[in-house]
């Protein structure tokens, strides 16, 4: 199909000539206005290609692997992943690196507890041009063969290992009772290792030191839509915090003390609480009532973690830091299964400006639609992580069904809590 791409806003004289005066770089080919929309040639069928509106920075020049992504910024693809998941990851990578980062050759960094081995560096670093970097500090830019300078650093000890103040006993107990309440991985200590981690600590890694922005990607997941813009840019330039995808409700059974505890820190710290929160989206109680009753007062509406491209000066922030804290001598991530996507969501509802949330966004339901009406958003990342989709209303997916939110029963439709997001904050 022959395409002829109409622009939504083509940037007027006066707007290059601020941007050349404030340093960036004028050349037409480093700034690409957002097509919207196109026509299919010879016709005048409108195609929708569902990019954000504003500036986008395209791979035209500048994100040549190494030395050559001048245009890049401090960001990262992440990884937490076991050498027994490298088929997985390698599967992740191939559709990522498909649909983005040939494009635009971003690092990877891979975190691991245990050493990585020979044939998982060797696979993955197989799958990009890009730097690898295995969990130590990154390569600087100007090495251009990546391929030999791979090794392995693990996790700090002090990050990974369950805290003092935890009682083994009472940890077993617990898990106990949660398998009753048929808690998945609640008898899994790495589980719940992992999900404290991931909650407070996987930011403050050597390797992220000098790192702002990264893009979370697990293994077996799937992406399905070419993205032809630095995402990382575009977060960077319109002072977006974080990006999600799916919203779910939690398993009210895994966090029945996260919100009593939560409280306890607002009584504690007011002066943390943004004038522009999201606290009617965590407190709701009209769609899931048994979910609020039984989370003492939570939604469990959540970001799903296994997706979130965000901007780690939030988690370095000193709000986060005193919550996480609070959280962690609490001791929930154990006792309890709180995981990374309600602490983070909490967090980012209570401590953050909320427009500064988006959604990488699926057009399906006429009442989503009708919510996105005069919204700056994304609407192209089409995502999988088993058993719930993200699929966008675009020419550029393939392998993903318009509007799909599951592929699995019936009954997990009622697990989406996008709704409650548009109806309490907007589109981001």
């Amino acid at each position: 199909m022959d395409l002829l791409l109409v622009p939504s806003i083509w940037p007027c004289e006066s707007t290059w000539r601020n941007r050349t005066q404030h340093g960036e770089r004028s050349k037409l080919g480093q700034y690409a206005p957002a097509f919207m929309f196109s026509f299919q040639r010879g016709t005048d069928q409108k195609i929708v290609t569902n990019e954000p509106e504003g500036i986008l920075w395209r791979a035209d020049t500048g994100y040549g692997p190494g030395a050559e992504g001048t245009n890049r910024i401090n960001a990262t693809l992440l990884s937490l992943v076991r050498n027994e998941e490298v088929e997985g990851i390698v599967q992740a990578m191939q559709d990522l690196e498909r649909t983005w980062n040939h494009k635009f050759n971003y690092p990877w960094t891979f975190f691991n507890d245990v050493p990585f081995t020979e044939e998982f560096k060797r696979r993955t670093q197989a799958e990009t041009k890009a730097q690898c970097n295995y969990g130590r500090t990154p390569v600087p830019t100007f090495v251009s063969n990546t391929a030999d300078i791979c090794a392995a650093e693990l996790i700090p000890k002090e990050h990974w290992e369950v805290p003092s103040w935890i009682d083994d006993e009472l940890f077993n107990e617990s898990s106990e009772i949660l398998k009753e309440n048929e808690i998945q991985y609640a008898n899994l200590k790495s589980y719940h290792q992992m999900c404290r981690w991931n909650s407070g600590l996987f930011y403050k890694h050597p390797a992220l030191k000098d790192t702002q922005f990264y893009w979370r990607v697990e293994p077996k997941v799937h992406f399905f839509c070419d993205v032809d813009y630095d995402v990382f840019r575009y977060m960077a330039d319109h002072n977006k915090t974080y990006g999600f995808t799916i919203n779910l409700y939690d398993a009210p059974a895994s966090i029945p003390t996260l919100w009593p505890e939560t409280v306890k820190f607002l009584a504690a710290h007011p002066e943390y609480l943004h004038e522009n929160n999201a606290m009617p989206w965590l407190v709701d109680q009209d769609r899931r009532p048994e979910h609020n009753m039984k989370a003492n007062g939570y939604s469990t509406c959540h970001f799903w973690s296994n997706f979130e491209i965000a901007d780690m000066t939030f988690w370095r922030s000193q709000a986060y830091e005193d919550y996480f804290n609070h959280l962690d001598r609490a001791g929930g991530f154990f006792y309890e299964r709180w995981g990374d996507a309600p602490v983070h969501s909490i967090a980012l509802g209570l401590f953050e400006d909320a427009s500064k949330v988006h959604w990488y966004v699926s057009l399906s339901k006429p009442h989503i639609l009708q919510l996105m009406s005069g919204v700056n958003r994304f609407r192209d990342i089409g995502y999988q992580h088993i058993p719930y989709f993200n699929c966008p209303n675009s020419p550029k997916c393939k392998g993903c069904m318009t509007g799909r939110f599951t592929d699995g029963e019936s009954w997990l439709m009622k697990e989406d809590c996008r709704p409650n997001w548009f109806k309490y904050v907007g589109m981001g």
